[in-house]
């Protein structure tokens, strides 16, 4: 039986380890071929190996796949467009892309640098810009000319992202950023038949790791639900030729659970037919904040 993704060529940025590495392993496991893109850093973005890279194309061969190697950096922006242009050498086209890559320099507001800062905006933000740019510009070229296009890209945004976490304003501010580039990136891209999403994942990881993430005990043979491997379906489905007509959507997934987060969404407020005084709007304000709903914390419930 064929996979999902059969034939598909797809690059996964950061596919070295973690999240990444699964998605590469489960998209060639349906069908796709896959360009293996990582650094190999350290998890503050310190460093480079070809190892681990080479080690998710070598798994990917042994399961009868077709995968490349690419060490360029995601934030170069030639490195990227070598990177888009590795998959066209080797397999003759691009159907998608799937922005992975991360590194995390965590530290509150008052002690970060501005190198620390800088680092951060720079892979995940830059690193998702530069790859969907020349990505993009390939589909819109294939489609102005009159051939058939029907790709997908799939960002990667997080809770911190989307809610908030203390100690992050570095990280959630780049993974926030994610989540309004891709929004604004699927209405773009439509029109040339390329969707594009974003998910919002929560698995146990180096970067997930320090903060004891999924270290929770659980009985011998139970559902890991922090295990990495769990992202792997969503993102793989969002990549295929059935997620035609989902576009534009931030998808928050950990372990069995799959949402869609909503987003920044009006909420009550209040009108005049004339310029507001500054002295007035202290119990107009009161009454509007009371009346909204309160900001959703970064972990979901449990039921």
């Amino acid at each position: 039986m064929a996979g999902i993704c059969e034939g598909r060529v797809v690059i996964v940025t950061g596919a070295g380890r973690g999240i990444g590495r699964e998605h590469a392993l489960e998209f060639a496991r349906q069908g796709a071929r896959v360009v293996v893109n990582d650094l190999g850093g350290e998890v503050d973005g310190s460093g480079a190996s070809a190892t681990p890279a080479e080690e998710v194309a070598a798994e990917i061969r042994e399961l009868g796949g077709e995968a490349i190697v690419n060490g360029d950096d995601v934030a170069d922006f030639e490195g990227a467009e070598r990177m888009v242009r590795s998959a066209i050498d080797a397999f003759g086209g691009l159907d998608v892309l799937v922005c992975n890559a991360g590194i995390l320099r965590d530290r509150m507001l008052v002690n970060m640098t501005e190198a620390e800062w800088d680092d951060v905006i720079r892979v995940h933000l830059k690193g998702t810009f530069a790859p969907a740019r020349h990505a993009a510009a390939w589909w819109r070229d294939r489609s102005k000319s009159g051939q058939p296009v029907d790709a997908r890209i799939i960002n990667t945004s997080s809770a911190s992202g989307l809610f908030g976490n203390v100690g992050q304003t570095n990280y959630a501010a780049a993974k926030a950023g994610i989540a309004a580039f891709t929004i604004v990136l699927a209405k773009e891209l439509e029109r040339y038949g390329v969707g594009v999403n974003c998910i919002a994942p929560g698995a146990r990881t180096r970067m997930t790791a320090p903060l004891g993430f999924g270290d929770g005990e659980r009985e011998q043979g139970a559902f890991d639900a922090s295990a990495p491997d769990n992202i792997a379906p969503l993102v793989v489905w969002l990549g295929s030729e059935e997620s035609r007509g989902i576009t534009g959507r931030v998808f928050e997934v950990m372990g069995g659970r799959i949402g869609v987060a909503d987003g920044w969404s009006r909420g009550p407020d209040a009108r005049r037919d004339a310029r507001w005084d500054p002295a007035e709007l202290g119990s107009v304000l009161r009454d509007l904040v009371a009346k909204a709903a309160e900001p959703e914390a970064i972990f979901p419930p449990s039921s």
